[in-house]
C-alpha cells in the first residue's frame, strides 16, 4: 500500500487513546457502482460499532460458524469465500469506504447474503462488538507490511493484538494469516510461535499450505508469475 495521497485516521481524542495505528485512510472516492451498492445495501448488510455487542443469531437469522476477516480490501476474495461456504457466516471489517462499496456490489452480483460488514477500525470493533470465545476463524490476509524499519511498530500483527484476537476465538478456533512479504511473514511467525494459547497447525515454525478456502487473488497470481512467494500461517487456539 502506498502512503501517497493518504491521511492518517487519528483525530485528537483518538491519538490520546491509541497513538499507533496500523493503517492510513485513503482519500479515494467510490465509483458510481460502489456508491449505488452502498446506498442500496448498507442498511441491511452494514453493522454499526455504536450498536455495541453483536448478536450473530439476530444479525444472520441463524446459528452458524462465524468467520471474521480484518482488512478485506475490495472484498472479492471474501465474497468468493462466502459464496463457497453458505453454511458459514462472515463478518468483514474494512476502514476504506470504496472497499465496502465494492464488497456490497459483489454480494449483490453473486447473490451472497452471508456477509455483514463494519466500516471501522478493527481494534475498536473487537473491543466493543465481538464477544469473547465466539468466533470460529479470524483471517487477516495481506496486511500492510510497513516495509521501513521505522514503521515496523505499525504492523498489525504484534503480541498484544494477537492475544486480543485469541480472546475472541472459540477453543479450537483458527487464526489464519497470509502475506506476500517474506520479512513480515518471518515476523508473524516469530510472534505466533511465542504467543500463549496457540498451536501451529503446520507444526513448529513451519508455514502452512494455502487452504482451499482461501482464494488466489489476481494480485497473488501476478506475484506468482513474477516469482514472489506467499506465506500462510494457521494457528489454533488451545487455551
Amino acid at each position: 500500500m502506498s502512503d501517497q495521497d493518504t491521511v492518517e485516521r487519528a483525530p485528537d481524542n483518538e491519538k490520546k487513546r491509541r497513538s499507533i495505528r496500523s493503517f492510513v485512510l485513503r482519500t479515494g472516492r467510490m465509483t458510481p457502482g460502489q456508491q449505488k451498492a452502498y446506498d442500496s445495501h448498507w442498511s441491511s448488510k452494514g453493522l454499526l460499532m455504536a450498536d455495541g455487542m453483536i448478536d450473530y443469531a439476530e444479525v444472520f437469522g441463524r446459528q452458524s460458524p462465524v468467520v471474521l476477516e480484518i482488512g478485506f480490501g475490495m472484498g472479492a476474495s471474501l465474497v468468493e469465500m462466502a459464496k463457497a461456504a453458505p453454511e458459514q457466516d462472515f463478518i468483514g471489517i474494512e476502514v476504506h469506504l470504496p472497499g465496502v462499496g465494492k464488497l456490497l456490489h459483489g454480494m449483490e452480483e453473486h447473490g451472497v447474503d452471508n456477509i455483514r460488514v463494519y466500516c471501522d477500525d478493527a481494534v475498536e470493533v473487537l473491543n466493543q462488538c465481538i464477544a469473547d470465545n465466539s468466533l470460529d476463524r479470524i483471517q487477516i490476509f495481506f496486511p500492510d507490511p510497513w516495509h521501513k524499519k521505522k514503521h515496523h511498530k505499525r504492523r498489525l500483527i504484534q503480541p498484544p493484538f494477537v492475544q486480543a484476537l485469541r480472546s475472541k476465538l472459540k477453543a479450537g478456533g483458527v487464526l489464519h494469516l497470509a502475506t506476500d512479504w517474506q520479512p513480515y511473514a518471518e515476523h508473524m511467525m516469530e510472534v505466533m510461535v511465542a504467543a500463549d494459547g496457540f498451536s501451529n497447525q503446520a507444526q513448529g515454525s513451519d508455514f502452512a499450505d494455502r487452504p482451499a478456502y482461501r482464494p488466489i487473488t489476481k494480485f497473488e497470481q501476478r506475484g506468482q508469475r513474477l516469482g514472489h512467494g506467499v506465506w500462510d500461517l494457521l494457528f489454533e487456539k488451545t487455551a
